[in-house]
């Protein structure tokens, strides 16, 4: 009986109805005000479907663009760095215009892709400190690997059973017995 108590009230919740749990109401505040600069941020962000297209294509290929430019000074870690980085914040910025900023975040923060995402993150942070404060090409090139592993993992948290998949065969390439 509790259990279809507690659903009932959750029912009432979703509707909007008042639920007499102040503990239950204190979290659903504490929810709708962790969201409430995203919610007021999509409102004012209401585009059309041809201008998010046009947006993400021009924010996606300007990301592109950066990374393969970033090609031609490979051979100068700090100048690559830079440009990979600001290459890689475009393309993920570009996908925003599609899905939006708040559904971008928290699919960013989803339980599943939330350690890839730190470590994308940190990653682009530690290669432009490198590059730009540091000025250590070093540094920055194992910023820049780094940077790189992530964006390949957080990627493969996309696609369903993918990083299982090549965790497996990572283990089976790398196993040392003999």
């Amino acid at each position: 009986m509790e259990k279809m108590n507690k659903a009932f009230e959750k029912v009432k919740m979703m509707v909007g109805m008042e639920v007499e749990d102040e503990e239950q109401q204190a979290a659903a505040l504490d929810n709708e005000n962790s969201f409430a600069f995203m919610d007021d941020f999509n409102r004012n962000c209401t585009l059309t479907t041809k201008q998010r297209l046009y947006g993400f294509a021009i924010c996606f290929a300007t990301g592109v663009t950066c990374t393969l430019l970033s090609m031609l000074v490979f051979l100068k870690p700090i100048k690559f760095g830079i440009t990979f980085t600001l290459g890689n914040l475009l393309s993920l910025g570009s996908t925003a215009f599609l899905i939006g900023p708040k559904r971008q975040v928290s699919m960013m923060l989803d339980p599943v892709r939330i350690y890839a995402t730190a470590i994308y993150i940190a990653s682009m942070i530690i290669a432009l400190f490198c590059a730009l404060y540091i000025h250590n090409k070093l540094l920055t090139l194992l910023a820049i690997i780094l940077e790189f592993g992530a964006l390949v993992w957080y990627s493969l948290s996309y696609i369903p059973f993918a990083r299982s998949m090549v965790s497996k065969i990572m283990v089976s390439c790398f196993d040392t017995e003999f």
